[in-house]
């Protein structure tokens, strides 16, 4: 199933930034525009680190409510999210006029699906740090010892320590130790999240996701309440109580990536067997009509598995309702 002021191109120059070379961009419209977050791939990128070292402090206990003793799984705390029944059916996928052809938008084909649940917010960093407190896992972001962020939110300390860019989006620099504890790198923590930033009253009518306004990538004017993510219960939510569908943080999908589609109708379809990059969907803060038009239903999006953005994110989905939520 299918499951951030940048600086202008003579600054990088002046600091001697390399620049990453990437494959012509997949475009985001007829014109060929993208924000660039489908070519943060680890290929040739690194912050200094080395590839697949585990960090030690991974599993590290960083906020009050993480340093609770552990509670059982009850349905009532085995988790902050809620899970929600979506009816078995048939939908139209795709469609036949599509705004980005490139991205395999179409065709439009009819999909029969067998009920199944879906977490109604995407997951949190709150919940994914009670995941990793549970089970030690650690992250790709970490394994590796770096991640993309958007230049806009980096600290000019930062900025001065970054010595690559990616060609075809140089607003997205590698930050060695961004992870989801440290989402703009060592100079931040998730203390900074207790409270949104740029939250306001809306100068216009209600805002139903979290996107980009203004001019991209010079100056997100935030007029939805948000220059970057926002908490998970922001925005009114769709006719089945999913929050976020689309805008705030693209999400990924199980299916591998193919722009190639049956007009066949077809039944709980899984996707290629196998691919070099996963599918992703719902687009995020940093899509914009004129730039990347991908928070649409039928748009969509690729990243390399072990790719790690501050726009990236996910929600679970289940055929069955597991046990501790019953």
């Amino acid at each position: 199933m299918q499951y951030t002021r940048p600086k202008q191109g003579n600054e990088i120059e002046e600091k001697s930034t390399s620049v990453i070379e990437d494959p012509k961009p997949h475009s985001a419209s007829e014109e060929g525009r993208s924000c660039g977050c489908n070519f943060l791939n680890r290929a040739g990128v690194s912050s200094g680190s080395k590839s697949g070292v585990l960090f030690p402090e991974a599993a590290v206990k960083y906020t009050r409510e993480a340093n609770e003793p552990p509670v059982k799984n009850t349905k009532e705390k085995a988790r902050f999210n809620q899970m929600v029944l979506i009816p078995r059916g048939v939908f139209l996928m795709g469609t036949d006029e599509p705004a980005i052809p490139q991205d395999g938008e179409g065709p439009a084909r009819r999909v029969h699906i067998q009920q199944f649940y879906m977490d109604m917010y995407e997951v949190s960093n709150l919940e994914f740090e009670h995941f990793v407190n549970a089970t030690g896992h650690v992250t790709e972001a970490e394994k590796f010892g770096d991640s993309f962020v958007f230049e806009g939110l980096l600290s000019e300390k930062v900025k001065n320590k970054i010595t690559q860019a990616v060609a075809a989006a140089p607003w997205w620099m590698p930050v060695k130790e961004a992870n989801w504890r440290q989402p703009e790198g060592p100079d931040s923590s998730l203390a900074d999240r207790l409270f949104p930033w740029g939250n306001k009253l809306l100068p216009k009518d209600q805002h139903y996701a979290n996107i980009w306004q203004g001019d991209f990538p010079a100056h997100n004017t935030g007029e939805d309440g948000y220059t970057e993510t926002s908490p998970v219960t922001a925005f009114p939510p769709n006719g089945y109580g999913l929050y976020n569908m689309v805008g705030n943080a693209w999400e990924w999908t199980a299916d591998w990536w193919s722009v190639h589609h049956s007009t066949d109708e077809t039944r709980n379809p899984t996707g290629p067997a196998t691919g070099k990059d996963k599918v992703k969907k719902g687009g995020s803060y940093m899509c914009h009509k004129s730039y990347c038009y991908r928070y649409r239903c039928v748009a969509r999006s690729q990243n390399t598995p072990d790719s790690s953005a501050s726009n990236l994110g996910f929600r679970c989905a289940a055929d069955q309702l597991p046990d501790y939520l019953q």
